[in-house]
């Protein structure tokens, strides 16, 4: 029987490759694009929803395309973000497996640029780049596009959203006036169609469904609640979902860390991925998420750009997008590969005209969902519970010699008496939270909402009364997260995620909020810990204030004045090269202000990098000079 892939034109090699990524029919945009790709004679414009498959739309006709003896540069592919660069390098890698002397090269901020520009002077044909760094390279002259004969654009109108154009336009001035331009979109806005008209002639436009739309195996509900309970709705909604793995958008970097760490706090699986990571944070956490080590991911937009993790159940809309159209990328997330997922908004009444647009956008209505009590999320564990343990697999062989032990243990219980004190270990936890818990849903029709930033609800960021802030000698140096440093304080200290405040992540040091009740028995546990072979430190932050105040003697935070020692906010030894220097005044040593990135980020990670001017005697004047990568 003839391979369905074979039957569009794909050579032997390339299908077997395909087959061996567990692929057996293509889905219907690469169906339809890829014959008209492979005659190599047109631009094309290529709309579909995110999740249909457009990577190897493109991918697959490029590796029939290329001639593969040549190691000169051919295909270039411009994509947003990090993650997606190197998702379609995996893909394309994976996709030429069996081809002899195939090469792709992955150009983005954030990693080393000497590696990349060593990997592109050994030889490339397929080079994958966000538009920052591939100017950069550009610039350097360490690229040679005369041959190139195909430039792939992929999620264009993302790369239009977040400033690209100008780089867009300077890059295709590199490339031949003959080449062919083919560009993948989820959705159409006027920006996108100048694109076509500027760089292309007579495209053939594919359009699978109709522009703009959402996939049609995702189904859109919306809640709606009061502003200060939309922390409590998300807990809901998960701890109704036991099997839940989802992708949780918020608007800002701020949010995704507030959400992220009062989620781990509250005892789930959960981390941020955001623009301000360093590369090596992002994979980490994008690793967990992809081994499933992780429940739930909270993301800004651009961060989660290029996420193509399978068998994602569930999208939160924590906060509905500024732009519309962004819905469509977010909700594209889930329901990826043919598998049906659930787009979830949480939104107050005054938001509710968002989601009539959306609704116009995508030509789906939205389902109305009621949150659920109390008393249906308890049952709804309970019974998920039962169902694991009635489908465990197991293992005969090494259970059998606790047997005797066991049965001894439960010989004075009955049958029923096991079962219930069985399921009570997990059922006990949620009774006991969700005892006498409110309707958290509202009416359309509420009024008296106010703003959003600050209240969430059942457990909201906590003031400093009741707490210590205390000085710990880890940051982000140390590739530490604030979900990271959240587990490494509560695993070493011997406390529980809800007995810790506010965490102040820096660079090679950090602070945090404990309760005042548990700060002697963390020191005590803290006795001899150590990271990465050296002790780990923990301090009194003077006064109880680490961030502004005058502090001699100890560790100052951020722009107040010191005397004595090392200063909180400016250039500490190798230290955060992404966080912003402190301004103020210091005597006797180095200011806290500006500095000098070469983290190579690109510039959809922008933002932050502004260091304080500052005042300084007797030592070196502050500046800041900023590198594009």
């Amino acid at each position: 029987m003839i391979n369905p892939f074979s039957k569009l034109g794909i050579s032997d090699d390339v299908v077997s490759a395909v087959k061996d990524l567990g692929f057996e029919n293509p889905t219907p945009i690469q169906e339809q694009s890829i014959p008209v790709l492979l005659e190599g004679n047109n631009d094309f414009v290529g709309l579909a929803q995110t999740g249909t498959g457009k990577t190897a739309a493109f991918g697959l006709p490029l590796l029939e395309l290329i001639d593969f003896k040549s190691n000169k540069p051919q295909a270039l592919i411009l994509c947003p973000t990090r993650e997606l660069c190197l998702q379609i390098t995996s893909d394309i890698k994976n996709f030429s497996k069996n081809i002899s002397g195939a090469s792709v090269v992955a150009v983005y901020g954030g990693a080393n640029i000497m590696q990349q520009l060593r990997e592109i002077r050994n030889g490339v044909q397929i080079v994958v780049a966000t538009p920052g760094r591939m100017l950069d390279i550009i610039g350097r002259k360490a690229i040679d596009f005369t041959n190139v004969k195909y430039v792939v654009l992929d999620e264009a109108d993302e790369m239009l959203n977040m400033g690209f154009q100008e780089d867009i336009n300077d890059i295709l001035s590199t490339t031949p006036d003959d080449k062919k331009t083919w560009l993948f979109s989820a959705t159409m806005p006027p920006e996108v169609r100048r694109i076509a008209k500027n760089y292309m002639d007579s495209p053939v436009e594919l359009t699978m469904g109709t522009k703009n739309t959402g996939n049609v195996n995702i189904e859109h509900e919306y809640y709606i609640v009061r502003a200060r309970d939309k922390y409590a709705a998300l807990k809901r909604i998960v701890d109704f979902n036991p099997e839940i793995f989802a992708v949780v958008f918020c608007k800002t970097k701020m949010d995704t860390q507030d959400v992220a760490e009062h989620l781990i706090k509250d005892g789930y699986n959960a981390d941020a991925l955001h623009g301000d990571l360093s590369q090596q944070q992002r994979d980490k956490v994008m690793q967990r998420f992809r081994d499933r080590n992780m429940q739930l991911l909270i993301a800004t937009d651009v961060a989660a750009r290029g996420i193509d993790v399978q068998n994602v159940t569930h999208v939160v809309n924590y906060s509905l997008p500024d732009e519309i159209e962004s819905y469509t990328h977010r909700s594209g997330r889930t329901g990826r590969a043919g598998k049906t997922g659930v787009s979830i908004c949480i939104v107050n009444s005054k938001e509710l005209g968002k989601i009539r647009q959306i609704e116009r956008i995508i030509g789906k209505q939205f389902t109305k969902a009621s949150l659920p009590t109390g008393f249906d999320v308890c049952e709804k564990q309970l019974f998920a519970l039962v169902h694991k343990v009635h489908n465990v697999e197991v293992n005969e062989a090494q259970i059998e010699q606790y047997i005797p032990r066991i049965m001894d243990e439960f010989a004075e219980l009955s049958k029923e008496d096991v079962i219930k004190r069985f399921a009570s270990l997990e059922f006990n936890r949620f009774l006991e939270y969700y005892k006498n818990a409110p309707d958290l849903n509202s009416s359309a029709d509420d009024r008296g909402e106010r703003g959003e930033r600050g209240e969430r609800g059942e457990r909201g960021p906590r003031g400093s009364d009741g707490y210590t802030r205390l000085f710990i000698n880890l940051g982000s140096v140390d590739d530490f997260t604030r979900g990271d440093l959240l587990s490494f304080v509560c695993n070493n200290g011997k406390i529980s995620g809800k007995s810790i405040g506010k965490i102040d992540l820096k660079g090679v040091y950090s602070f945090f909020e404990v309760e005042d009740a548990t700060v002697d028995s963390l020191f005590n546990n803290f006795k001899g810990v150590e990271f990465n072979n050296r002790g780990v430190r923990i301090e009194k932050t003077a006064d109880g204030d680490g961030g502004g105040g005058r502090s001699r003697g100890g560790f100052g935070g951020g722009g107040g004045r010191r005397e004595g020692g090392s200063y909180g906010g400016g250039r500490s030894g190798g230290g955060d090269r992404r966080s912003s220097g402190g301004g103020g005044r210091r005597e006797g040593g180095n200011s806290g202000g500006g500095f000098r990135d070469f983290s190579g980020r690109s510039r959809e990670d922008r933002g932050g990098n502004t260091g304080g001017s500052g005042r300084r005697e007797g030592g070196a004047g502050s500046g800041d000079r900023r590198r594009r990568s």
